[in-house]
């Protein structure tokens, strides 16, 4: 190799080195109120189908087993954040969720315990590409690329546990241009939350900055540029967002 292309090789090696380390140092974080503490998120796991009538929408059998899936960490934005709608899906679809934030939790813990591990609350979408979901549930495939591209877990604030303010009668409520599309109380999840983190425990990790979706109820539906989205835990916490063409 020429000394003139050893240095171009040399300038581009460490030109992907600082690219890659810059790359590493982000991270992904949610704020927990009150106090505004930031806490970086590890991996955002997924139930789905845990609400019976949004099974039947989706013309499946209501589970007796949980669905759970994976999304990355690079899955969540703020959710003040614009919704950039990707290239690559002609039909995205809002699925509006009670996200759990939980503390490092131990191996296959009891149900009775599960809600001891619970830092905060939040509300989240679900974003999926129905058109790439669909066809990989044809093919028998996982869901990966459908639910788990960048942006695809917008959330709201948390707001601690310890507040008690989530109860069985609280009120997921997605609206688009004004108009209600989701709407359902969280006492009506197939699976409820204490449930879910004590299965998730048996097989997971679970550790400090895990986020929970606990699924969404029926009514989901594509969205489109333009679209002005209001997603809420109704009364305790909600955020607006806009749609757009990436």
């Amino acid at each position: 190799m020429k000394i003139k292309d050893l240095n171009v090789w040399l300038s581009f090696s460490i030109f992907n080195l600082f690219g890659y380390l810059e790359q590493m140092k982000m991270t992904y974080s949610v704020t927990v109120e009150p106090g505004e503490e930031t806490i970086p998120v590890n991996t955002v796991y997924c139930l789905g189908m845990n609400y019976a009538d949004h099974a039947r929408e989706m013309g499946a059998d209501v589970p007796t087993e949980p669905v759970v899936f994976i999304k990355p960490a690079t899955s969540i934005i703020n959710g003040e954040s614009p919704i950039l709608l990707p290239t690559f899906s002609n039909d995205i679809h809002h699925e509006i969720e009670l996200v759990v934030l939980v503390d490092n939790v131990p191996e296959n813990i009891s149900v009775v315990d599960a809600e001891t591990y619970i830092l905060a609350y939040g509300v989240g979408l679900d974003l999926t590409a129905r058109d790439i979901q669909s066809i990989a549930k044809k093919k028998g495939l996982p869901w990966t690329t459908a639910k788990g591209f960048d942006g695809s877990a917008p959330v709201s604030r948390f707001l601690a546990a310890k507040n008690n303010l989530i109860k069985p009668t609280t009120m997921l409520r997605l609206t688009i241009n004004g108009q209600v599309k989701q709407q359902d109380t969280i006492g009506k999840m197939l699976l409820p939350v204490p449930v879910i983190i004590a299965h998730l425990s048996k097989y997971f990790t679970l550790r400090r900055g895990d986020l929970i979706f606990t699924g969404t109820p029926e009514g989901v539906g594509p969205l489109q540029p333009g679209d002005i989205v209001t997603v809420e835990l109704v009364d305790i916490i909600s955020f607006t967002t806009r749609v757009q063409k990436s």
